[in-house]
């Protein structure tokens, strides 16, 4: 299977990680012009779960170093599959439809980072806590800028605000429970038991396919916003449609993919924390591409101006404390 051999290359992966976690959103945009998100979610899961076997029998396959998915798979321990089956469809579904999208990053890149670290310590302590911090910061001047674009628009309900904050809690200890399934010290000969990164990733997506059964069958039936949907509905969509949710898909599960890879030289903490650097990813989309802030006063201009600054200070704090 192929390993990352550098700390560099991590990076690299890391960089990856945050380019597709920043930017698989922009497919949902695309679809919520004549699809509901519960609709787009069952074409979602299954995006995520199709590059999770095409990982596991491509890079997690081939070449001489280290266990193959089809060795490392039936040797792992129900311990280690029930860490890496976390049901994350319905924070992610939760964090799509909430208007304080900004807290729920916040909260699990703060809280994700700390999890991470404590979880499977790696890197410089203080650095990473400075760049968390920084970019924390540059976090909430986003979520700032945003509301100062929604002036006139209704209020952020604390309906809203407590479903952002349930799910950054969720979103931020899913990433240990998945890394503490593998062996983060030795991917090429894992402790007994333990996971490679394409195992764990392609049981993480199975789990979230099978939950999605459940979770998104009751966002259906009882949506945050909208009116109750039925699931006839979902087969009425077009080839296109369907395949621009699988295509969302497709791309978180490449970022989730490759900050697993990169986690062993990088380590789980830093992995996670230059992965959530997707907010700047998202920003830019939203500004250059969507044009959201386009009759925003000048003042979000200036909140987005300290935003992207400090998201770079941040995240090189977070390359430096590894090096």
């Amino acid at each position: 299977m192929f390993i990352v051999q550098d700390y560099s290359l991590a990076i690299l992966f890391c960089v990856v990680t945050m380019l597709c976690w920043g930017s698989w959103g922009n497919t949902q945009k695309l679809a919520s012009k004549t699809w509901r998100y519960e609709f787009f979610y069952w074409d979602y899961v299954i995006g995520v779960l199709l590059f999770s076997v095409f990982s596991a029998f491509t890079l997690g396959s081939f070449g001489s170093e280290g266990q193959g998915f089809l060795l490392n798979l039936p040797q792992a321990d129900m311990r280690s599959l029930g860490s890496a089956n976390i049901l994350l469809s319905a924070a992610i579904a939760i964090c799509g439809l909430s208007v304080a999208f900004p807290v729920g990053i916040g909260l699990a890149l703060v809280l994700g980072v700390l999890v991470n670290y404590f979880g499977a310590a790696k890197g410089e302590p203080l650095y990473i806590f400075i760049g968390v911090a920084l970019i924390a910061v540059a976090i909430l001047l986003n979520g700032l800028a945003y509301k100062k674009a929604l002036v006139g628009s209704k209020k952020v309900s604390g309906k809203g605000l407590f479903i952002s904050v349930a799910a950054g809690v969720i979103m931020a200890f899913f990433y240990r429970f998945v890394a503490a399934s593998m062996d983060l010290d030795n991917f090429a000969e894992p402790a007994l038991g333990k996971l490679t990164p394409y195992t764990a990733v392609f049981i993480f997506s199975l789990g979230v396919f099978v939950s999605n059964f459940l979770f998104n069958t009751i966002a259906m039936k009882r949506p945050v916003e909208g009116e109750p949907v039925s699931i006839s509905g979902y087969f009425k969509g077009n080839t296109k449609t369907h395949l621009v949710g699988i295509l969302g898909g497709v791309i978180w599960c490449i970022g989730q993919s490759f900050s697993m890879i990169a986690s062993e030289k990088a380590g789980a903490a830093i992995s996670y924390g230059l992965g959530q650097g997707a907010t700047l990813v998202s920003a830019l989309w939203g500004i250059l591409i969507w044009h959201e802030f386009r009759r925003a006063p000048r003042s979000s201009d200036f909140l987005n101006a300290g935003m992207f600054v400090l998201f770079v200070i941040g995240l090189g704090f977070l390359i430096y404390a590894g090096a």
